[in-house]
């Protein structure tokens, strides 16, 4: 079985420090947060990006800010902005960070209930419109979803081969359960590669079974802020440390930021 990648999602957009005081806003925050999740074993850093009072933005020059501070910090590490941002962003304010050139960067695909009153709208024409962005820029897109895997593939919106995140758990989307994941992870094209992001209580059984499952996973703080039941995380690094425990107890060694490029068909960073 291939080396498992691991991916810290260090802040999200909706998590704040009420949930967890250790929840980064600042530049500085955010790059010692990506700082202990790659010293830990992540590869990838899954970067959404705050405002000093914690305030979501898609501004590119604000990921600009967080990204150079993360590359000093962590010269070889894979970041993977989000073009998610936050729920009633418009598409072009959403696609911002893809105007840096990152190596990768999230496609949201499906439209979908978010909690309370809050949906997370992601058209058809939303998804192949960040699709063509991305392939314009030969950016590899991470293909977020919270129900069945799509069909866009096919007509060259999206290249192959792709890298899927199933995002399972959130209200409104589809369940953080074995069976449901079997079912996800038996829906996407031959050659495409997943990794597996449980939502609260869910995320350690989701990532335990789509490491047995040969995928790849994803912790952090915009899925997670506690380290076991009524325990707080302490760090990022902390949740990637409780996930490379996991891993070695079954059997999967770590991958690098360097293998996880090959794993995904990236080019070597300079």
């Amino acid at each position: 079985m291939e080396k498992l990648i691991i991916t810290a999602c260090i802040c999200g957009a909706e998590v704040t420090k009420e949930h967890n005081p250790a929840v980064p806003y600042t530049v500085e925050e955010i790059a010692n947060e990506a700082y202990s999740a790659y010293k830990a074993g992540a590869s990838i850093i899954h970067l959404h990006v705050r405002y000093d009072d914690g305030t979501p933005t898609q501004d590119k020059a604000r990921f600009k800010e967080c990204m150079d501070a993360i590359y000093a910090k962590c010269p070889d590490v894979i970041i993977q902005p989000s073009t998610g941002g936050a729920v009633g962003m418009s598409d072009d304010e959403r696609l911002q960070p893809i105007e840096l050139m990152p190596e990768m960067a999230t496609l949201d695909c499906g439209t979908c209930n978010f909690g309370g009153d809050d949906i997370f709208v992601n058209t058809e024409n939303t998804i192949k419109y960040f699709g063509e962005r991305m392939i314009e820029r030969n950016i590899k897109p991470e293909v977020e979803v919270f129900d069945k895997a799509i069909r866009l593939n096919k007509k060259g919106f999206i290249k192959s081969p792709m890298h899927f995140d199933f995002v399972m758990g959130v209200n409104g989307g589809i369940s953080g359960t074995p069976r449901d994941l079997v079912f996800m992870a038996g829906s996407i094209p031959q050659g495409s590669t997943f990794t597996v992001a449980g939502v609260g209580r869910t995320e350690f059984p989701m990532i335990t079974l789509g490491i047995l499952l040969g995928g790849h996973v994803r912790v952090g703080f915009e899925d997670n802020v506690y380290l076991e039941k009524g325990v707080l995380a302490k760090s990022n690094g902390e949740l990637v440390e409780k996930a490379v425990r996991i891993a070695k107890e079954l059997g999967r060694e770590i991958a690098t930021p360097a293998e996880a490029r090959e794993i995904l068909g990236l080019a070597p960073r300079a």
